[in-house]
């Protein structure tokens, strides 16, 4: 794992001048890699690269060439097939010098072209400068593990794995965009491509790009998921299938020469890969688990269990509300605002995995790949089949009705969530799934946000980011609509975003079995009953771990990786937030309404509302806002 960066300015540069800025660029992406830096600069491209050896530690040193200095590449990643294409490719006559997988994606290059990302099986970004040709290409894998910014500005364009590189490089301005800032407070995360920054883009997820002089190609997509081929099968069929599929993602997971272990929650997931690790290592795995002194939030007690059903090498630790000790840090890493409080617990696990490994393994991408988040999906099945029996012209001006006048108050019985109901009845499929994938309402929305902020979006809503995802998919019910439109975007730009900052934060590598694209995509050939059934979700993943693991992991209730936010902001937290938020300059001013934005601070304060979601949003809005003022953690 690293962290890349570089600059083509195609009317060329003092190369002087461009190295000193590749260096500032690439030193900014110090945790990214702290084992080894390079750089490569010639009279018109720059390229930096900051290593964490994982694979071929003494000859995986980067910018790295092939074809005699014609190709030069910077990588972030891993290539977990690079074995099986390095062989295809000597027979092809190709000559390698070194045993890394960095040489094998710029051979496949040079043979295949382009078209070379659909050999690869793995998790990267990088780019390849082509000297005789004066092309800049650039890949991200195939769900967005890994990430990867650019900007154009002329005839120079630049590109990194963080926004705090270009921004070292003195390569980007700062103004801010009113359409990500809506998706951020909306959603809580900024959509691909858009950033923060309003001229600073994102290459999309399983997406290609090749720059010139004449102009940026459209990124390019090379791979999607397809949910057409969904075939009835018996549960026993399909586990026949899945079972060598986990275990060979695993397994190629493994490849490495540091120490490697495992994230441990306790949940099906993680508990999943670690026994599957445990059968092929050939010692005890190392296992890291993250609770809370809440019990609603603690899982370590399932995850013991698990260890010691498993034998593992297993470490604890408790997170506190001291939690904000830490909260400029994470803000800084992140470089856009995020407001994913399970950020905190993530970044906790990884500094504790980092003491003994440098690779972990996590369970990430179960929810999304076999249907775990029932609390959205569920529901969200059981109205498509109302609204399928239904025309509209009833459904809409009866539900309508019904949703406008049911109150929206908190102390109504959440769990039946009357008036989101009735407002999803009224509307169809795709608008019904934006409603519950978002946290600030509609009506709430025109209610927060300041005139002036409102004039600037005209007339944009983060519907226009979601909806494209919902029904421009080739899913034949709405929880595959649901699970395509979550991988594409909940997944990509939160929990993967957050992953990789905190982890690399760390000089920690996580690697995700479950997201191997061949688990993907059998995940959606399944039929929907074997990812929900009598209102439990990833039926296939529960049955495959009733025969792997003892029964607690099977009958324990999914509580999902998050922290008791709602009783910190009241309590430990309460001076960080109300410095944030009541004190002293406020960003937020330019966006929402302060004196609406204290009322919901004291409903909260009170226990009348519970408004923890959007105030924890907010306050991680206001830290990133202070950390980008000077490029630094705001301590």
């Amino acid at each position: 794992m690293c962290g890349i960066t570089g600059f083509i300015d195609f009317a060329g540069h003092d190369q002087a001048v461009a190295g000193r800025r590749i260096r500032a660029m690439s030193d900014a992406l110090f945790h990214r890699g702290p084992d080894e830096a390079g750089v490569y600069v010639d009279q018109h491209a720059a390229l930096g690269h900051r290593r964490l050896a994982i694979i071929d530690l003494r000859g995986g040193q980067q910018p790295m060439s092939v074809a005699e200095g014609r190709l030069q590449i910077v990588f972030n990643g891993e290539i977990y097939n690079f074995a099986e294409v390095r062989t295809e490719l000597r027979a092809a006559g190709l000559v390698f010098r070194t045993n890394s997988d960095t040489e094998v994606i710029l051979n496949a290059y040079l043979h295949w072209g382009e078209r070379c990302v659909e050999r690869l099986h793995g998790m990267f970004a990088f780019a390849i400068w082509d000297t005789r040709e004066r092309t800049l290409f650039l890949a991200r894998d195939r769900v967005g593990k890994k990430p990867l910014y650019y900007y154009r500005n002329g005839s120079m364009f630049c590109f990194a794995s963080e926004l705090k590189s270009l921004r070292a490089g003195g390569l980007v301005g700062d103004e801010l965009d009113p359409q990500a800032l809506d998706c951020y407070f909306t959603l809580g995360y900024i959509t691909s491509p858009r950033t923060i920054y309003k001229d600073v883009r994102k290459l999309p997820a399983a997406r290609t790009m090749l720059v010139s002089a004449a102009g940026d190609a459209a990124p390019k997509p090379y791979w999607n998921l397809s949910f057409a081929n969904s075939v009835p099968r018996s549960l026993e069929e399909a586990l026949d299938e899945f079972e060598p599929l986990l275990d060979d993602a695993v397994r190629c997971r493994l490849v490495g020469e540091v120490p490697l272990g495992a994230f441990l929650s306790g949940g099906l997931d993680s508990s999943l890969v670690v026994e599957s690790m445990a059968r092929l290592s050939g010692r005890p795995v190392i296992t890291n688990s993250i609770g809370f002194d809440d019990a609603k939030f603690n899982e370590l007690e399932t995850a013991r269990i698990v260890a010691t059903h498993l034998q593992t090498d297993h470490h604890e630790f408790v997170v506190h509300p001291r939690a904000a000790d830490i909260l400029h840090k994470i803000a800084w890493h992140f470089d856009e605002p995020v407001a994913d409080s399970s950020a905190v617990p993530t970044w906790y696990v990884c500094e504790m995995a980092r003491r003994t490994v440098t690779v972990a393994l996590s369970g990430d991408g179960g929810d999304e790949g076999f249907g775990g988040y029932t609390f959205r999906y569920r529901p969200h099945m059981l109205e498509a089949r109302i609204r399928s029996a239904l025309p509209m012209a009833l459904r809409a001006p009866l539900f309508g009705a019904l949703g406008a006048v049911w109150p929206a108050s908190a102390r109504l019985p959440q769990p039946l969530r009357l008036k989101t109901i009735f407002e999803n009845l009224a509307t169809g499929d795709a608008q019904a799934f934006y409603r519950d994938l978002i946290w600030l309402r509609e009506d709430a929305r025109k209610d927060l946000y300041t005139g002036d902020f409102m004039r600037k979006l005209k007339g944009f809503t983060p519907m226009e980011v979601v909806q494209p995802f919902y029904v421009g998919n080739d899913a034949t019910d709405a929880l595959g609509r649901s699970q395509y439109t979550d991988i594409n975007v909940y997944m990509t730009d939160d929990v993967l975003a957050k992953v990789d900052r905190m982890s690399m934060a760390h000089s920690l590598e996580v690697r995700a079995p479950l997201l191997d694209h061949r688990i993907l995509e059998f995940g959606a050939r399944l039929p929907s009953d074997l990812k929900i059934r009598s209102g439990r979700g990833k039926v296939l993943l529960r049955e495959l771990a009733s025969r792997r693991l003892p029964p607690a992991v099977t009958s324990a209730p999914k509580r999902g990786f998050s922290i008791p936010a709602a009783g910190w902001l009241r309590g430990e937290l309460r001076p960080l937030a109300e410095s944030l938020l009541l004190d002293g300059p406020r960003t937020f001013r330019e966006v929402l309404d302060e004196q609406k934005v204290g009322a919901m601070w004291r409903e909260h304060l009170a226990g009348s509302r519970d408004h923890n979601v959007f105030l924890w949003g907010l306050m991680m809005f206001e830290l990133w806002a202070k950390a980008a003022k000077t490029n630094a953690p705001a301590f």
